[in-house]
């Protein structure tokens, strides 16, 4: 009886946890394609227009004389503490200080 309650326990719990598994398999899979997908489609920023979010900005457009300090003149809203705007052949991004992570961007079109 012992083994029988355990062989089910076990049976019962592979029966939940593979198609849960599968599931967040496809899911990640699926998203990862997607995102490749906009990206070919969309326009980015940027000299080649291929700066997206989540990007990283190049070492070479962290310097001070690309940041834009006055954001209300260029009609930008206020960046978020730690952030701020980058001018790049009349686009605008948002990018992390620290890091140059792109979180947003403003197109010129």
């Amino acid at each position: 009886m012992n083994r029988f309650k355990t062989f089910a326990g076990a049976l019962l719990a592979a029966a939940v946890a593979v198609p849960a598994l599968s599931m967040a398999q496809d899911r990640d899979e699926h998203h990862d394609d997607r995102r490749m997908e906009q990206r070919h489609d969309e326009r980015g920023a940027g000299p080649e227009h291929s700066w997206h979010r989540g990007d990283r900005l190049p070492d070479s457009y962290r310097d001070k004389r690309y940041v834009v300090d006055d954001w209300r003149g260029h009609h930008l809203h206020q960046p978020p503490a730690g952030y701020h705007w980058v001018n790049v052949n009349g686009d605008y991004v948002l990018a992390a200080i620290a890091t140059g992570v792109i979180a947003d961007m403003l197109l010129n079109q």
